[in-house]
């Protein structure tokens, strides 16, 4: 017997929906199950606002397919079977509206993703299980140049939300001594990023460390609230700016993302203002497509301008000369020039022979 098939109009496209009642979050206190064509829905609902956020972007696919369920097996970098998976090149049999943009890894080596170009793209990617969309911080012109700098401020045990917004808005007054504006979003969890776009001048090099040059000024305006370490036995209580995020490959779930977590959560933009004594757990499936409807996207004029990196490359300089280098790069990264000593302190004892 077929599987039952829908399909739905997204922009004049028409997205083809297989299983649409197939349950990919189940119901939670107070939440109501969802289904692929309930997923397939929402991202048509707000096709355009994420559009802003993928467009001509090579964009990796997190893909649940059968579900956001407890018993859902997570494919790994040692063991890429697993049930959920990211999907870096484009999936065999996408509809010819699906377009593609050529990247290169730390590697060398290269994929074609997709490069979503109009509302539709995400929707078919809803249907064949796509729950969050990972874009690179660059357009398909220029895969070598980002155009956004992004600044992830991660809570760490014993911190929440609401340390994470305390540190936004000294992140805010940071970005406003500079003549930055900044876009900040809900990560869809617990924690907060924002955005800055770019002129694509500066190489992922030269972008992560503005970000490195970010969150040091944080720390040292914050201190005991912010850390830039990398080694998680050493971030203490603090809320983590991952410079990281700014490395070639590595990416953050895009604004209006849904996440794979109980009750279907959104990656949500939102104003400066709306940030203090906000619960990001308001922002759902459910309730992001009528708040769009409603007070539009508040990333809307996040094309506007495009800053110079030049104040942020400054003080990394500043930093260098100091005696402040280069920090530690993600652990499947081949060594980088400049890269100090990639090895977690509680073992550098034994690898280096030092003994702190």
């Amino acid at each position: 017997m077929p599987s039952p098939v829908t399909e739905i109009e997204v922009d004049g496209t028409t997205v083809r929906v297989t299983n649409p009642g197939r349950v990919i979050f189940p119901a939670t206190a107070g939440t109501p199950e969802a289904t692929k064509l309930d997923i397939v829905t929402y991202y048509a609902g707000v096709g355009a606002a994420i559009l802003r956020a993928l467009h001509l972007r090579p964009t990796t696919l997190e893909r649940w397919p059968k579900g956001v369920f407890d018993d859902i097996v997570r494919a790994t970098r040692t063991d890429p079977h697993g049930d959920a998976f990211f999907q870096k090149r484009i999936p065999k049999g996408a509809p010819p509206y699906v377009e593609t943009a050529r990247i290169t890894f730390p590697s060398g080596r290269t994929a074609d993703e997709i490069c979503p170009t109009e509302p539709a793209v995400a929707a078919w990617a809803a249907q064949i299980g796509t729950i969050t969309f990972h874009p690179w911080p660059v357009r398909r012109a220029d895969v070598d140049h980002p155009d956004e700098l992004r600044i992830d401020l991660d809570p760490q045990p014993g911190t929440d939300f609401a340390d994470a917004v305390l540190v936004a808005g000294e992140a805010r007054a940071l970005l406003d001594g500079l003549g930055i504006r900044g876009f900040p979003k809900t990560s869809g969890n617990r924690g907060v990023h924002i955005y800055v776009r770019i002129e694509p001048r500066w190489d992922f090099t030269e972008v992560r460390h503005a970000a490195i040059a970010f969150g040091r000024e944080l720390e040292r305006r914050m201190p005991g609230r912010v850390t830039t370490k990398w080694w998680k036995e050493e971030r203490g209580k603090a809320i983590f700016v991952d410079y990281n995020q700014n490395a070639r490959d590595r990416t953050i779930a895009s604004a209006y993302s849904l996440r794979p977590l109980p009750g279907a959560p959104v990656s949500t933009p939102v104003t400066w203002e709306e940030l203090d004594g906000l619960d990001p757990r308001e922002f759902t499936l459910r309730t992001v497509p009528p708040r769009v409807a409603t007070l539009g996207d508040p990333h809307a004029a996040i094309d506007d301008v495009h800053h110079s990196l030049g104040p942020l490359l400054e003080m990394y300089a500043r930093d260098e000369a100091g005696g402040q280098g280069d920090m530690p790069y993600p652990p499947e990264y081949p060594k980088m020039p400049g890269e100090p000593l990639r090895v977690q302190p509680s073992r550098k004892a034994r690898v280096t022979g030092e003994d702190g």
